[in-house]
């Protein structure tokens, strides 16, 4: 067995006598560069012509590099591993390799940084099966259909913004108005319904590192969860590397036939670090200082996620990318390339976060493409015209304030609005089951929560859910018998 194969565990005896037996003489030509010039997360090689676009570099102090930048005199790599003895005239040698990380089901339950290094102080994970960072997305033929729907367990999103599983939805909003907040919802909503999930983190302060790992091991998400994390401190590779590393790990249960959901917090903070690295690097600056590639990076990332055909293993991976905006700005460069590539947007409205209606989600601006076709019959049925109904509540709310006299018709709509509103609000780290969606829709629709405001309509909620969680009733059973074994609650006074 060569020494590559041998597990991480392995003792370096066994290493040794194991690479002594596969060993043979022969005459090997390699060539060799050194250092020009190391600083800000790059360095500058000298002497290397057949250097190819990201083969990884190795050099005599035992750092690492990806070539990232092809130039007639020397080569711009991009630092993976950099100890403080590596200065300018250090060599450095090919590899021959191009980068890739370890995956599998240890990876389950655990921290690790872009290059499947742990970094919670477990065991070492086992250095294979392993897979490119960067591989070709799924080919057409290859590709199905979204049919099964993905539970975000967010009231808005089910009823009104349904996803399915392999669907890439956008997350986007300024800064503090939830976006984590969500993606972490949808995360703890698949516990127990078989879906495995990637939550990569990129440039993030240690203390949202530590909350986002809590927040998933109190709720008993991270099971079930790998967290990928480029930290604030990170070098500017591994920040780049981070949401490509994610995928690889998603990407491996997706053709072994398992659902994934991977969540990127965020790509706008990883496009800033492509720029920072592209500008070090001198490459031509395009639109607001991005490199023209950016939309095409961002793409083939994106692209991987998909619902395979039953004949490549029928797993799927959901792609769930957070960006960031700018006071509302939507049309702005990064956020614009990623609502083209995605099958639609959930939009958080800072507006609404300082109103108190949490999650912020703009109704009026959010959209899923594709997810309509996943959605159960029963949820379809019942949420029917929901959104239809609560954009023409938005306009007609605007002429209130106006103190005109409506019609009795149109002030039955606005209450019917209003208490959808406040039945759409729903605390974070809470998402809701399937059949308490059911639940509560009917209830709405039944008209059982009419008259019911403040304290009283949240405890007749509340009510319903826990009897909703409680009955062995599933999606399946008929309207009928919902409505006999849940719907049918005494109203509290």
């Amino acid at each position: 067995m060569p020494a590559e194969a041998l597990p991480a565990t392995a003792s370096p005896l066994a290493r040794q006598t194991a690479w002594l037996k596969t060993y043979q003489f022969a005459l090997r030509l390699a060539e060799q560069g050194k250092v020009a010039a190391v600083g800000d997360g790059i360095a500058w090689v000298e002497g290397l012509p057949s250097a190819a676009m990201d083969e990884i570099l190795r050099f005599e102090d035992g750092s690492e590099a990806l070539v990232f930048h092809l130039g007639s005199r020397r080569i711009g790599a991009i630092l993976l591993r950099q100890s403080e003895q590596l200065t300018a005239g250090t060599a450095a040698i090919l590899t021959g390799r191009r980068l890739d990380i370890a995956v599998g089901d240890a990876y389950l339950g655990r921290v690790v940084d872009p290059l499947g290094r742990p970094l919670d102080g477990g065991p070492p994970l086992p250095a294979s099966p392993r897979r490119p960072l960067e591989a070709a997305s799924p080919p057409i033929i290859g590709r199905d259909f979204v049919r099964r729907p993905l539970i975000s367990g967010n009231k808005i999103v089910d009823s009104m913004l349904p996803l399915g599983k392999g669907q890439r939805q956008l997350v986007i909003g300024d800064a503090g108005t939830g976006k984590s907040a969500l993606a972490l919802d949808m995360v703890i909503a698949q516990q127990g319904r078989n879906v495995r999930c990637v939550y990569v983190l990129i440039s993030r302060k240690r203390s949202a590192v530590v909350a986002t790992i809590e927040a998933l091991r109190r709720t008993g998400a991270l099971d079930y969860t790998c967290v990928v994390v480029a930290e604030a401190t990170a070098m500017p590779g591994l920040k780049f590397l981070a949401p490509f590393a994610g995928c690889a790990l998603a990407e491996a249960w997706m053709w072994v036939g398992r659902d994934v959901l991977v969540v990127y917090d965020d790509l706008s903070t990883h496009a800033r670090t492509y720029r920072e690295l592209s500008l070090l690097l001198r490459r031509p600056p395009g639109r607001e200082a991005y490199p023209g590639d950016i939309f095409f990076l961002h793409s083939r990332l994106l692209e991987r996620s998909t619902c395979l055909a039953a004949h490549c293993g029928g797993g799927s991976m959901t792609a769930l990318p957070i960006v960031e905006t700018e006071q509302g700005e939507i049309a702005a460069y990064i956020p614009t390339n990623l609502i083209s590539i995605t099958d639609g947007q959930i939009y958080l409205d800072p507006q609404l976060f300082a109103r108190g209606f949490l999650p912020a989600i703009d109704v009026t601006r959010s959209v899923s493409r594709i997810g309509g076709k996943a959605q159960h019959p029963a949820i379809r049925a019942e949420a029917g015209r929901m959104k239809l109904d609560f954009l023409q509540f938005l306009e007609l709310e605007v002429f209130t304030r106006f103190g005109s006299r409506l019609e009795a018709s149109i002030e039955a709509k606005i209450r019917r609005g209003r208490l959808l509103r406040e039945l759409l609000k729903q605390e974070r780290l809470a998402p809701l089951s399937p059949e308490q969606h059911l639940a509560w829709l009917i209830a709405y629709n039944e008209g059982r929560f009419d008259g019911l405001e403040g304290d009283a309509l949240m405890t007749a909620l509340a009510t319903l859910l826990a009897r909703a969680a409680a009955s062995p009733l599933t999606l399946n059973d008929g309207r009928e018998a919902w409505r006999r074994a849940v719907i049918e609650w005494r109203k509290p006074p």
